[in-house]
């Protein structure tokens, strides 16, 4: 190969190159999110738009470390897989902090302590929480939630793409209880107190944090520095009132 053209087949690859790393600098960032999961993330049915908590934070977070993010709604298995592989700048839906997840993705400091609950029928009074939880228990895919149902003996785990539709089955007599994420099950409770009740405490203890792609490791910083100041404004408490 020709010298001249070797040195500018080298500028092309070093640019190519630099790229992926330059992300933040580079335009508005990618924020998946799964927005089946009120109310941290769901879609308005009147605009269309996504809203929630974790919409809120993000947007506050953004705004606190100056940068530019555009929300993207992603099914809650790709979304994990395209953080991990690059797709995605980073994600925010109620994503606990695990050390498997962690093998595969960066995360910022926890920014919300939740754990999972039991939610049954009104009617049930066999289970009174996960201590004898037994028959076809719901939670959605690849969560917390459905990874504590088959540590229960006893339990059939029955996944689902969208928690609605758990509660949904757990309305209808299909299945015989829902496992999740405390605030979301106070949520369901809430909006139907004649058909669904909790049962035992909160069994777990987890934090959500904002999942990042390791390429964009250089955000990590910048969204610990805006979590720490939304902390002491006490930004997250407000949301926590609007919100849950």
């Amino acid at each position: 190969m020709k010298r001249a053209t070797w040195l500018l087949f080298v500028g092309l690859l070093l640019i190519g190159l630099a790229v992926p790393g330059c992300s933040k600098d580079s335009g508005k960032l990618t924020v998946a999110t799964d927005a089946t999961w009120p109310p941290f993330e769901y879609v308005n049915t009147d605009t269309k738009a996504i809203e929630g908590f974790d919409i809120d934070v993000m947007t506050a977070i953004a705004q606190e470390a100056g940068l530019d993010i555009e929300f993207v709604n992603v099914a809650w298995d790709p979304l994990l897989t395209g953080v991990a592989q690059g797709t995605y700048d980073m994600a925010i839906s109620s994503i606990t902090i695990t050390e498997d997840r962690k093998k595969d993705m960066l995360f910022s400091d926890p920014y919300f302590a939740a754990g999972q609950i039991v939610v049954v029928g009104i009617n049930e009074s066999t289970i009174t929480g996960p201590g004898n939880l037994a028959g076809v228990v719901g939670a959605q895919i690849g969560t917390t939630g459905a990874f504590e149902i088959e540590k229960i003996s006893g339990t059939t785990l029955k996944t689902y793409d969208d928690i609605g539709f758990a509660f949904q089955d757990l309305m209808n007599g299909q299945i015989v209880a829902v496992v999740c994420d405390n605030p979301v099950a106070l949520g369901y409770v809430g909006e139907n107190p004649t058909k669904l009740k909790i049962v035992g405490d909160v069994f777990t203890d987890e934090y959500y944090g904002i999942a990042v792609a390791k390429r964009n490791s250089d955000l990590i910083d910048d969204l610990n520095k805006a979590i720490a100041a939304l902390k002491a404004k006490g930004t997250f408490d407000q949301l926590a009132d609007k919100w849950l």
